[in-house]
C-alpha cells in the first residue's frame, strides 16, 4: 500500500503589493426630468381670477352637460366645492365645503367631472392655485357653475 504524503505550498514568502490606486470621485448630475410646458395656460394672479378660467374650461369640457337658460328656482343639488390645482394644472385635491349628501351620486359625478377635466389651464403666476365655486345641479343631470350662471327663474 502506497501512502501519498499531501503536498503544501511553498514558504516562500510572497512580496509585498501596492495597494490600488484610489480612483478619481466622478461627479454625476442629478438627472433633470423636464416637464413639458403646459397646453393650456392662465395669468391669473388671484384665487378668484383663477375660477373664471376654472369655470371656462369645465364650461368647454363638457359643453353637453351645461344647462342652457336660467335655471328653476328647485334644484337636485348645489354644492360648494374647493379645488387645488398645481403649477401643471393637475387637481391635487377637492374638498366639499357645501357638500349635497342627500344625493351622494352628484356628489360623485362632480369629484370625477373635476378630475377628468385635467389639466386645468396652468396657474403660470401661481405655483398652485385653490379655488371655490358652487355647482347648480339640475334634475336632468346638467349643471351650470356660479361663476358663469345665467341665473335662475
Amino acid at each position: 500500500m502506497t501512502t501519498s504524503t499531501p503536498s503544501y505550498p511553498s514558504a516562500t514568502p510572497s512580496l509585498p503589493t501596492a495597494p490600488p490606486p484610489t480612483p478619481e470621485p466622478v461627479r454625476v448630475e442629478p438627472a433633470t426630468v423636464e416637464t413639458p410646458a403646459p397646453k393650456l395656460v392662465s395669468n391669473a394672479r388671484s384665487a378668484k381670477d383663477y375660477r373664471a378660467d376654472a369655470a371656462k374650461h369645465l364650461y368647454e369640457t363638457y359643453q353637453h352637460r351645461i344647462y342652457q337658460g336660467k335655471l328653476p328656482p328647485m334644484l337636485k343639488a348645489v354644492g360648494v366645492v374647493e379645488v387645488a390645482v398645481n403649477s401643471q394644472g393637475q387637481v391635487e385635491d377637492i374638498v366639499w365645503l357645501r357638500a349635497p349628501r342627500h344625493v351622494p351620486e352628484v356628489m360623485r359625478e362632480i369629484e370625477n367631472a373635476l378630475r377628468q377635466a385635467a389639466p386645468y389651464p396652468a396657474p403660470v403666476h401661481m405655483k398652485h392655485v385653490k379655488y371655490i365655486d358652487t355647482w347648480l345641479w339640475h334634475a336632468s343631470g346638467r349643471f351650470q357653475l356660479d361663476t358663469l350662471t345665467e341665473g335662475q327663474y
